[in-house]
């Protein structure tokens, strides 16, 4: 294998850590398993229509000037999200005839897609003519299958993977001891962006109810607040609710797993979700996790892996939570650490690299 060219949108810096770290933790591991990988993305989250005009154009002249330049020695390329990245894969495939392949992590599908018709034919072409179609769970695959017409049998269902070296089992007393959590606290955990569709607003709405029975417990958020139009709408529920709520900025993964082994639950009450990576980051750890029964967490909770709730539904959330800190922390111990092995590194490297051999083998009996 020669080189593979990677487009995404999102892609972290020192300055933001986390946007799109999900991309980078799969770069540096094909590069690990010794292949030649090359990532073209945008790495600036500004939102605006000019800020996004100007990052976009940047970036897709890029991105042509590598197709242009570098084409001959490259394999294939591999487009995280299917519009708007998907369109460079299928630019290079039709000028070049660089084979590629679309990962699909959700939101490509269930927002972008929806946005008008327009997006929805683009991102059927950019699918139908991909070699291989990744979704990071099963609802999305029947999504492609039967709302894009791809063909099931070039769509692979595999998660981003887990880094079980990061995300490890970790004592909780020598995490809250280096937190500077109180052994006592009951301590509920959330880690994403703070915003609407992450189900927030029906977190701080259950944490009211938590709070009645567990008048001890506190609620820690880490995750961006970018959005300054929500967050004023979040501290007025806040307000209302005469709730606290701990707010954490976006920190290294490292951190975030020390939170995780901290914490009593791990909650994510998401109003759709195409896999929801932090969950089994949460599971890796061994912490219970509650989440709302949408996308692909309909699949990784399933069958005692944790505990599903209703969406957009704060009571159902609250006893959801109140399960789980009744709950003995074993019971559903087992269960998490086969899942997570089951979306290890190791396992989803195999996976990927098969793939993209199969690829190429494919390209060389046409050529």
């Amino acid at each position: 294998m020669q080189k593979i060219m990677i487009f995404s949108n999102m892609y972290p810096t020192q300055k933001h850590p986390t946007y799109g770290i999900f991309v980078k933790n799969q770069v540096e591991l094909l590069r690990s398993k010794g292949l030649d990988v090359e990532i073209i993305a945008i790495t600036d989250p500004a939102k605006g229509k000019i800020a996004n005009l100007k990052k976009y154009l940047i970036w897709f002249m890029r991105s042509m000037m590598h197709m242009l330049g570098d084409n001959r020695r490259t394999t294939l390329t591999h487009a995280h999200y299917a519009f708007p990245t998907g369109v460079l894969s299928l630019i290079g495939k039709k000028l070049f005839r660089l084979p590629y392949v679309v990962t699909v992590h959700g939101g490509d599908i269930d927002k972008m897609a929806a946005k008008n018709e327009k997006i929805r034919s683009a991102t059927k072409k950019i699918l139908q003519g991909a070699d291989a179609v990744i979704v990071v769970g099963e609802r999305l695959k029947k999504d492609i299958v039967e709302g894009f017409g791809v063909d099931q049998g070039r769509v692979h269902v595999m998660s981003m993977g887990v880094d079980t070296e990061v995300f490890k089992p970790m004592p909780k007393s020598e995490a809250r001891q280096e937190l500077d959590i109180p052994e006592s606290e009951k301590t509920l955990l959330f880690v994403g962006n703070m915003i609407e569709a992450k189900g927030v607003l029906d977190l701080v709405d259950a944490f009211k109810v938590i709070q009645e029975k567990y008048p001890d417990a506190k609620l820690h958020m880490i995750g961006s607040d970018k959005d300054e139009a929500f967050m004023r709408i979040f501290a007025k529920r806040l307000l209302d609710n005469d709730v606290r709520i701990i707010h954490h900025l976006p920190m290294p993964q490292k951190e975030i797993a020390k939170w995780i082994a901290a914490a009593d639950v791990f909650v994510l009450p998401s109003h759709h979700e195409g896999f929801g990576l932090v969950a089994l980051e949460a599971m890796s750890v061994g912490t219970p996790v509650v989440g709302t029964d949408v996308g692909g967490l309909s699949y990784l909770l399933a069958e005692g892996a944790g505990i599903l709730v209703e969406p957009k539904n704060p009571q159902s959330l609250a006893e959801g939570i109140v399960q789980a800190l009744s709950e003995s922390g074993e019971n559903r111990s087992s269960v998490m650490q086969s899942t997570a092995a089951s979306h290890s590194y190791d396992v989803i490297s195999k996976r990927l690299m098969k793939i993209y051999e199969e690829i190429e083998k494919t390209r060389k009996k046409k050529s």
